[in-house]
């Protein structure tokens, strides 16, 4: 602590100041405190700490806003999942509430494709409605990728074959058994799921497999088995 010795103004004698602690000239006595900006702000009598809350955002910086002005690719995965989400909780709005949620993924969308329902309530801030909304999501994009696998329905090498089976069972947090039958010109004649089964394994039957196949008249068939 820097103490100075200063003239009084009046007796012409010499005071003593403390550096650090304000005083009145006059008085030498300590000054009251000024009052300062706390670090945080209060709103609608909520309080948010060292942050803003998102509805107070500038527009361009939503990630709503910022996908209608720039489009899609210019929004992160965390930006986008929060379109989804929708609105926050007290005190963590959507955005947080995303990468909270790719964060427990390992910010892996491919790991975020396998949560279930009730995985994803076990984040704060998804509840049932929420959880399902994401999943309705999932099942979209998985069938979209499937429909667009069945323009290409010819089979004419082995990666043909491995985009078929990655779009139906790439994803999924369990084992299944499929089969594709195909006719002589080694097209596609139906997708047919064999069994489901759980985490470590699944179960066939091969009087299934045969009955199905001559059911169709499939002149050849191909096995696709998922393991995590």
């Amino acid at each position: 602590m820097l103490k100075i010795f200063t003239p009084h103004s009046v007796r012409g004698k010499f005071q003593l100041l403390t550096i650090g602690q304000p005083a009145d000239l006059k008085t030498n006595h300590p000054m009251k405190k000024l009052h300062t900006t706390p670090d945080f702000a209060m709103e609608n009598g909520e309080r948010y700490e060292n942050r803003i809350p998102m509805r107070l955002w500038a527009e361009d910086d939503l990630p709503s806003e910022k996908l209608l002005m720039k489009g899609s690719g210019s929004l992160s995965d965390a930006e986008l999942l929060s379109i989804i989400i929708g609105s926050g909780i007290s005190g963590e709005n959507s955005l947080e509430i995303a990468r909270n949620l790719l964060s427990r993924c390992g910010n892996s969308l491919c790991e975020l494709w396998k949560v279930s329902v009730s995985d994803l309530q076990m984040i704060k801030g998804i509840g049932q409605k929420r959880a399902v909304k994401i999943c309705a999501m999932f099942a979209l994009a998985r069938r979209r990728n499937e429909s667009e696998v069945i323009l290409k329905d010819k089979i004419s090498k082995s990666t043909d074959a491995f985009e078929i089976f990655k779009a139906l069972i790439g994803d999924l947090p369990h084992e299944e058994f499929w089969i594709l039958l195909l006719n002589k010109a080694n097209r596609i004649i139906k997708k047919v799921r064999i069994s489901e089964g759980g985490i470590s394994g699944t179960v066939v039957d091969p009087k299934k497999i045969f009955q199905i196949c001559l059911a169709q008249h499939a002149t050849s068939i191909i096995l696709g088995h998922y393991v995590k």
